[in-house]
């Protein structure tokens, strides 16, 4: 049976009333990222930060409304809250001040102080710019650390392109426990989660940076990693390119054991690679090392050609005084295995692909013990 429009799901959630503005959640503009799919039925509902308490019963009733609709397979409403907007900062007295006294006037970035529940260690796997491979190195140091017997979570957190559902050949969300926290989905040994099931892959993200970093958080913080008789041991978490908004609320409210920044060997990466590595150092995060991705082509003959220059990332990596951890070629049977949704580190676990990841996620789990 064919899901329900999207005049007809609007229509509906109009009968919900807003407890503030007295109308329609659609005529209130209270609908936020609708999902209209074969499986799911869902939306985002966004409120300031004060009245999340107010509109539990409204989600709940969304949430029900929704299930009853004709074609519904599975109904989901996320409730989440507005960011409060950052104070306006004071202004500096007109005489100079002396470094230290400009350093200690500014307002302190929140110290994250807790993991998510059950989880031992959380890695972050960053890049300063997107078309790098980060997602494709993130899965291949994920599979890695479970090829060397550890248990492992992997969350896509790339809130622009989130590409786990196709990498690993996952088509349905997961479901709600009783304990109402997401039960991640298993693939290839690793627990997944991932914002691609929030969303259509057909639809863009067209979210503001508060309403994705709360999304991202409720991913991280809602999801039911581990337990007490089984924790997970690593979760990797693939952020968003760049260095902004989410990638400062994930940091500043979790507690992050370290961070994998990934580049090309070319400048034009590396300059933006450089810009990560001073995002964690900021935020007081490990850097636990250097990728450098497509770093040459294996030719038929058995030579190396190095499209995009070669050493670049290993260089920053010297000069910055961060672990290079290895490199990774452009291989086609690596691409071609992530577009099927069967990862050939997973498939070919004695393979030199995944010997190469192995080797780096040995080294990333010797910076986490350190």
């Amino acid at each position: 049976m064919p899901h329900p429009d999207r005049e007809t799901v609007l229509a509906a959630l109009n009968t919900v009333i807003d407890p503030v503005s007295g109308q329609g959640l659609s005529d209130a503009g209270l609908v936020r990222a609708l999902i209209l799919s074969p499986e799911r039925v869902g939306f985002m509902l966004e409120v300031p930060q004060d009245r999340v308490t107010q509109y539990g019963p409204v989600r709940l009733a969304s949430e029900k409304l929704l299930a009853k609709l004709d074609g519904v397979k599975k109904a989901q409403v996320v409730l989440t809250a507005e960011l409060a907007p950052n104070p306006q900062p004071q202004k500096q007295p007109s005489a100079k001040l002396s470094e230290r006294a400009v350093e200690d006037s500014r307002p302190k970035a929140p110290v994250a102080g807790v993991r998510p529940n059950h989880v031992k260690k959380v890695i972050v796997v960053g890049s300063g710019k997107g078309g790098v491979g980060k997602s494709t190195v993130s899965l291949g140091l994920a599979i890695g650390l479970q090829q060397l017997g550890l248990n492992v979570g992997y969350l896509d957190a790339d809130i622009y392109g989130p590409s786990a559902p196709v990498m690993l050949g996952l088509r349905h969300p997961p479901e709600f426990g009783a304990d109402k926290l997401m039960v991640p989905l298993e693939a290839f040994g690793l627990k997944v989660n991932s914002v691609g099931f929030l969303v259509d892959p057909d639809q863009a993200m067209i979210w503001r940076g508060p309403m994705a970093s709360q999304a991202l958080t409720q991913l991280l913080t809602q999801s039911r990693w581990g337990t007490a008789e089984e924790p997970l041991d690593v979760l990797v978490v693939d952020l968003p390119p760049g260095t902004g908004d989410v990638q400062l609320t994930l940091t500043q409210k979790t507690l992050i054991d370290g961070a994998v920044v990934v580049s090309t060997p070319q400048e034009m990466a590396l300059s933006d690679a450089r810009r990560a590595v001073t995002l964690f150092g900021k935020t007081a995060i490990p850097v636990l090392g250097v990728v450098e991705n497509m770093a040459y082509l294996m030719m038929p003959d058995g030579s190396e050609m190095e499209i995009f220059g070669r050493g670049g990332a290993k260089g920053m990596a010297e000069a910055l005084k961060v672990p290079f951890l290895g490199e990774v070629p452009l291989d086609p049977a690596m691409r071609k295995g992530c577009d099927e949704g069967r990862p050939v580190t997973a498939l070919e676990p004695d393979g030199a692909l995944a010997a190469r990841f192995k080797v780096m996620a040995q080294k990333v789990l010797d910076g986490l013990v350190k």
